[in-house]
């Protein structure tokens, strides 16, 4: 299904770009701009011609991975959002595994806790963790950790070339993505084991002598981790939101910078390439939900 996903977001975007403010040469050059310059600016981006041909040349660009020129710079946009994804996708990816290493043990943890203080103290945190506005938190840690207790850098994505640097630029952002993902993962780990430790298998399990960490770790947890993954998949999409809100609090460089940036701007050729990237991120992180579900329910087969 990748294949008319792709295309039907594609040409939903197609769509968008060209009709969300009128004439696109108008919206960057202005109102105040004559007509003769509209008109040059139209010819130069190809809006001069029917709409199919528009759309099928923008297909075919597509297709050879060629992303456009930006309208203020002149330049190639692939080169540029090739140094710059890698950034954005640093810093989603940290948020997963930050948000799952916490929020996994602390919704099993809850849920095995039922009813008692430390399933009631679990479950506010998780409520007031995925409370919190991405742009808020990052502003907190940043005053504790950054200027109070100097800890961390402030702004920047560090010296690439330089590991412990770059993962010390890399720690703050990634911690505020990843504590409101705990939140979320925590509550929906705590369903999903309250879900399965009641169920026949576990009794059973139990019955046969085995240790609690281990009915719960190879039994409950395995089942549970069904919906979690679910779960991860569809908060990935989200990650990728809050990654522009972070990466602007952090000044770091990514594919949100880059999209504020051509908004900001009015180019609408890198704004309409950075749009294609995140489309293409989600349907990516789609795919891989569905594959690994294969690796974590043996009920599912892929032939």
């Amino acid at each position: 299904m990748i294949v008319p996903i792709s295309l039907a977001a594609f040409t939903v975007i197609f769509v968008v770009m060209r009709t969300m403010s009128g004439d696109p040469a108008v919206a960057i050059l202005g109102d105040a701009a004559t007509k003769e310059a509209v008109e040059e600016l139209r010819e130069e981006l190809g809006l001069d011609k029917p709409l199919w041909n528009q759309y099928l040349s923008y297909l075919g660009k597509i297709a050879h991975g060629d992303l456009g020129r930006s309208i203020r710079s002149n330049t190639p946009i692939a080169p540029y959002v090739g140094k710059v994804i890698p950034h954005t996708l640093a810093l989603a990816l940290g948020g997963i595994i930050v948000g799952s290493l916490f929020g996994i043990p602390l919704g099993v943890f809850t849920a095995l806790k039922r009813n008692t203080f430390a399933d009631y103290t679990g479950r506010v945190l998780s409520l007031v963790a995925a409370s919190i506005p991405a742009f808020y938190l990052g502003v907190l840690l940043l005053i504790v950790f950054s200027i109070e207790l100097r800890l961390f850098p402030v702004v920047g994505a560090g010296d690439a070339s330089n590991l412990l640097d770059s993962l010390s630029h890399l720690a703050l952002p990634t911690l505020t993505l990843g504590l409101i993902m705990t939140g979320y993962v925590a509550r929906v780990a705590r369903s999903a084991m309250l879900g399965v430790l009641n169920e026949d298998y576990m009794q059973a399990a139990r019955a046969k002598g085995l240790r609690e960490i281990a009915v719960v770790g190879k039994h409950a947890l395995r089942n549970a981790l069904i919906p979690i993954v679910a779960f991860l998949g569809v908060y990935a999409i989200v990650l990728l939101g809050n990654a522009v809100t972070v990466e602007i609090v952090f000044s770091r460089p990514g594919l949100g910078r880059l999209l504020v940036d051509a908004a900001k701007d009015r180019d609408i050729v890198v704004l309409q390439s950075v749009m294609l990237i995140f489309a293409a991120l989600v349907i990516l992180c789609n795919l891989l939900t569905d594959l690994i579900y294969g690796l974590i329910d043996p009920r599912i087969q892929y032939r």
